[in-house]
């Protein structure tokens, strides 16, 4: 980690949070953004961390709802379908890997794949 200011462990679980809460997409519709948007709308103000990973996480999940969008037309072809599942497997993967980065302190970590529409 390079100059960063120190955060508590308190800020950077919350930060954590932001990204584990679109998990609850894998239950509810658009709950991939929905997690991550109520938990950055929380604390942003009080929390400069969670609202750096709160936009980080908002952004990456638009991505994938983006590409979610992409697949439904792209099933008549018959393409949707496993391009899905592999949208679908990437966010899974890469959401646990930045929770895992900010637990283990990576605090200035980005999604690899991301529009960035909040900045």
């Amino acid at each position: 980690m390079s100059d960063a200011p120190q955060v508590s462990k308190d800020e950077q679980n919350w930060a954590m949070f932001c990204h584990l809460a679109a998990l609850i997409g894998f239950v509810v519709p658009f709950g991939n953004v929905i997690g991550p948007l109520v938990v950055w709308l929380i604390k942003r103000n009080e929390m400069p961390l969670v609202d750096t990973h709160g936009k980080e996480a908002l952004n990456f999940q638009i991505t994938v709802s983006i590409a979610f969008l992409i697949c439904v037309p792209l099933m008549f072809v018959l393409i949707g379908i496993p391009l899905m599942v592999a949208v679908g497997l990437a966010a899974l993967i890469l959401t646990i890997m930045a929770a895992v980065k900010i637990s283990n302190g990576n605090l200035d970590y980005q999604y690899p794949f991301a529009i960035r529409l909040l900045k």
